[in-house]
């Protein structure tokens, strides 16, 4: 049972929303474009809030939905962060796409919402704090993912959602080894900046 239950929560996370949205509306593939991600970000950038929004929506509950099962369905907290860990790396390494996916952000904030409530309120908090002042989604997006396993430690101390919280940091962190580069050269694009 359990073995299946993460199968599915990584199956679901595989899912590849803005992959679907972009190919609908250009016939294209996302990848090819832009940042090369299938996130919300990428398809922001190219095709604005009306696509964004709703791949940004279904990327976040498939963090959510497996978690929360786990948690409240079957009352497994373990579970419930292994099946979160799958989400996010389905959706980084999607099998529908020969495992050329997105960077894992909003499926890993649905996961948080999910298995520590406060520490994620506090990390959305930060998230949001950054890239209001400094426009970087890349660098809200880390900071984030960096501040809520010690969130956790500090509200909760649950080892399980302590440990998984830094296997998904360290699988941001490298999906986002680009952005950093460009961070610290000075050439990383900020929200809402047109390339060139």
């Amino acid at each position: 049972m359990n073995i299946l239950f993460l199968v599915a929560s990584y199956l679901l996370g595989s899912l590849p929303s803005g992959y679907v949205f972009f190919w609908i509306s250009e016939k294209k593939d996302i990848r090819n474009f832009g940042s090369g991600s299938t996130g919300a970000t990428n398809l922001f950038r190219l095709k604005g809030w009306k696509l964004a929004l709703p791949a940004l929506f279904i990327d976040v509950l498939k963090g959510v939905l497996p978690a929360y099962l786990a948690i409240r369905v079957l009352s497994d907290i373990q579970l419930a962060a292994l099946s979160a860990l799958l989400a996010v790396i389905g959706h980084c390494f999607p099998v529908y796409l020969k495992f050329r996916g997105g960077k894992g952000v909003a499926t890993m904030m649905g996961a948080f919402a999910v298995l520590a409530f406060k520490p994620f309120l506090i990390s959305l908090t930060i998230w949001l704090l950054i890239i209001g002042i400094s426009r970087y989604v890349s660098l809200g997006s880390l900071l984030a993912a960096f501040s809520y396993p010690f969130l956790t430690l500090i509200f909760h101390n649950e080892k399980e959602i302590i440990y998984v919280s830094i296997a998904l940091f360290l699988i941001v962190a490298i999906r986002h080894l680009g952005n950093i580069n460009s961070l610290i050269k000075g050439k990383e694009r900020k929200l809402g900046e047109r390339k060139g």
